[in-house]
């Protein structure tokens, strides 16, 4: 193991300061396979709820990241952009270099705990995964549900990731108080284009065990069938496949999202179909020539063909659910009696 100590001396910018105490980061390596080649950047982060721009297209208004860059290593993720704010690579750094907020837990306690925050729905995983592998290691998602749990505040989780397992009975304490949305993400079923484009993940079969496992236990599971990657994995014979094996793990819902290529992922991912697949730099180039979405038509007929299949297995779309509130704890019988616990609805 190598530790380095990080001050504000140390090439840190000034984007560090704004999320974390500069005297506050600690560098890491493991010497341990699993975490072979990749870094670890611990901080104290000064806030761990964030607002999504007004002008994202996220169905969502809050997260929580206790991770940033992912060892996944999808080489289409739009998050690898974020990576630039803190000078760090937005390729190999995105996947080797990853950001621990190590008071996450305590942090959120906190924030939940504030007069200003009114409950609302917090999404996890759609920045970079919080079931990582990373996360096997520092078990900061342990803290942050039971946080949610006790204030029964609403969320949602997106992985890749089969540690989430890990955290079932977490999972089934908050879904008895509030209302808990799960999904994972399974693109595809191709075990090539899998092991080529997202190297560093679980594979879709294990991804689909997932499923499968919290769906047995009374916890519904949606799947985000993402990306699509065009005329890699929009074949109507890929896409029925997919549909087919989604379906047979019991997920309520399959949701397609069509590959998009935002600055920092579109720059990543374009070296690699070229490295990998040169013929179809070409064809996309001109398929995301207008920008970082594919066109709508093409986003169209994906969507329409996957609903399609799901609608002959009885999946749908995903839906979202409302808050519940945390009922005031009621005054004790006696003077001399422990006080009561909070009282969830």
């Amino acid at each position: 193991m190598r530790w380095e100590n990080l001050t504000a001396d140390s090439g840190h910018s000034r984007a560090d300061s704004a999320l974390f105490g500069a005297d506050a980061v600690v560098t890491r390596t493991f010497d341990t396979p699993e975490f072979a080649g990749i870094t670890f950047h611990e901080i104290r982060a000064r806030s761990i709820v964030n607002r999504v721009p007004g002008a994202s297209r996220m169905p969502f208004e809050w997260t929580v990241n206790p991770y940033r860059g992912c060892s996944h290593a999808c080489v289409y993720c739009f998050a690898r952009k974020t990576h630039s704010y803190l000078d760090l690579d937005t390729g190999l750094g995105f996947d080797s270099q990853i950001v621990v907020k190590v008071n996450a837990p305590e942090l959120l306690r906190r924030q939940l705990a504030s007069r200003r925050w009114q409950g609302e729905h917090i999404a996890m995983g759609t920045n970079v995964d919080c079931y990582q592998r990373a996360e096997g290691r520092y078990r900061l998602m342990p803290g942050v549900l039971a946080a949610l749990r006790d204030r029964a505040n609403p969320y949602s989780i997106l992985t890749k990731g089969t540690l989430i397992l890990r955290d079932l009975d977490l999972l089934k304490q908050s879904a008895e108080v509030t209302d808990v949305g799960l999904s994972v993400s399974v693109g595809f079923v191709d075990p090539e284009l899998w092991r080529t484009v997202e190297p560093g993940t679980p594979s879709p079969e294990r991804r689909l065990d997932v499923v499968r496992t919290l769906t047995e236990h009374g916890l519904g599971c949606g799947v985000l069938m993402a990306p699509v990657i065009p005329f890699l994995s929009d074949h109507p014979a890929q896409l029925r496949a997919t549909v087919r094996a989604i379906a047979a793990a019991g997920a309520t819902s399959v949701t397609p999202l069509v590959l998009h290529l935002r600055p920092g992922a579109r720059e990543w991912f374009m070296a690699w179909l070229a490295g990998r697949h040169p013929h179809l730099v070409r064809r996309y180039e001109r398929l995301y020539a207008d920008g970082a979405y594919a066109p709508r038509w093409y986003q169209r007929r994906v969507t329409r063909q996957v609903h399609e299949l799901a609608q002959e297995h009885g999946m749908g779309p995903a839906r979202g659910g409302a808050p519940r509130r945390v009922r005031e704890p009621e005054p004790p019988a006696r003077a001399s009696a422990e006080p009561t616990q909070l009282s969830l609805l």
